[in-house]
């Protein structure tokens, strides 16, 4: 197995902080599919590098979801009649 290192998953974090959707570009980017597929694409890092193999499949999943079309951002909650 390969033996990581806190340098990485310092860096897989700041990737993740720089590419997460911002509370306030969420309504603006909630349905962009690369924003999202990235987003996911780099936690699923941060949690590979944890050795949370389950919690990055999940997101990598997510990540080709977002990709391949298969979802879609819901509707907002404070948006709905």
């Amino acid at each position: 197995m390969v033996q990581t290192t806190p340098r990485a998953e310092k860096l897989a974090t700041a990737l993740l902080d720089a590419v997460r959707i911002a509370p306030q570009d969420w309504h603006r980017l909630k349905g962009n599919r690369r924003a999202r597929a990235l987003e996911q694409a780099a936690a699923a890092l941060v949690y590979l590098l944890k050795e949370n193999d389950a919690e990055a499949l999940a997101h990598l999943q997510q990540a080709v979801g977002w990709l391949d079309r298969s979802i879609s951002a819901p509707p907002c909650p404070t948006h709905h009649h």
